[in-house]
């Protein structure tokens, strides 16, 4: 192999090699802020197709409905604790803040927040729907078939 042809490689390789590193690099650094979004069934059970459940302090995203009767508010401050549900089990989320004015029992929201037990998510974010036709989509996809009764109707 000649000398010129011999440093093109070299600086090639190196090039690769530093572009991983650096692609390496800002993943580790982003892994904190990477929300997944699990349905309350997948929190217990794990994703469908992988079997993936979230680990005791890591960051999710949860979607569902809120179990009617379930919300309990502490007089004294803003904490708020709610149960969760798509297809299957319930998950509670706590919740220490002020809760978005579309917020009530059979309503959809989405929360993130961090797994601290196997069933109980500590929120640092609850958002509700806007319209009564939006929900996202992996949501959407768990509740087929499950029949939502608007509040007006169930008399909240």
């Amino acid at each position: 192999m000649n000398p010129r042809r011999k440093q093109k490689l070299i600086a090639v390789s190196s090039i690769g090699v530093l572009l991983v590193a650096a692609i390496s690099f800002m993943l580790y650094a982003l892994q904190d802020s990477i929300d997944v979004f699990y349905t309350p069934t997948e929190v217990l059970e794990g994703k469908a197709k992988t079997g993936q459940k979230p680990v005791i302090g890591q960051r999710l995203r949860i979607g569902g409905l809120v179990v009617p009767g379930s919300v309990s508010r502490d007089e004294e401050t803003l904490a708020v604790s709610f149960d969760l549900m798509d297809v299957g089990p319930k998950v509670t989320v706590q919740f220490n803040g002020s809760l978005p004015d579309l917020f009530r029992e059979g309503q959809g929201i989405v929360a993130t927040g961090t797994l601290t037990e196997e069933n109980l998510i500590i929120a640092h974010e609850v958002l509700a729907k806007h319209d009564e036709e939006y929900m996202p989509p992996e949501l959407a996809e768990q509740l087929k078939g499950i029949k939502h009764v608007k509040p007006e109707q169930a008399g909240y």
